[in-house]
């Protein structure tokens, strides 16, 4: 039971993932995405979330091997590392030129990794 609701979010997390980077692509080709909110509430509504459940997804079933949850596990912090290197080439805008991408970025390579490890270990089990 613990390990169908660990798939179930982390297929939700890797869905909110696809869409937030969907809706980033979109909104960089015109002014707004086809989400409308700025990109604090983008981030908050589908990037946090995002982070958070898959590392749920493992420790509620941590006592539990499955394969399939690794791999996802590790797509779901591929998909936040490309999402972070996206974010850091991106040109600054003319509101963001005092902040640093590099820390802001950071965490997100972190979770990512974090993630990616955390499904190696699933798969290893």
């Amino acid at each position: 039971m613990a390990l169908k609701a660990a798939l179930v979010i982390t297929g939700i997390s890797i869905a909110l993932l696809v869409i937030y980077g969907a809706d980033v692509a979109v909104s960089k080709a015109s002014e707004q995405g086809f989400i409308p909110f700025d990109h604090k509430i983008r981030g908050m509504g589908l990037g946090a979330p995002a982070m958070i459940l898959p590392i749920i997804g493992f420790f509620i079933s941590r006592k539990e091997p499955s394969k399939v949850l690794g791999a996802m596990l590790i797509a779901s912090g591929i998909l936040i590392l490309v999402g972070g290197a996206a974010f850091l080439s991106m040109a600054p805008t003319a509101d963001a030129a005092a902040r640093n991408p590099l820390s802001e970025a950071g965490p997100l390579f972190a979770v990512g990794a974090f993630q990616i490890a955390l499904g190696a270990l699933k798969i290893r089990k």
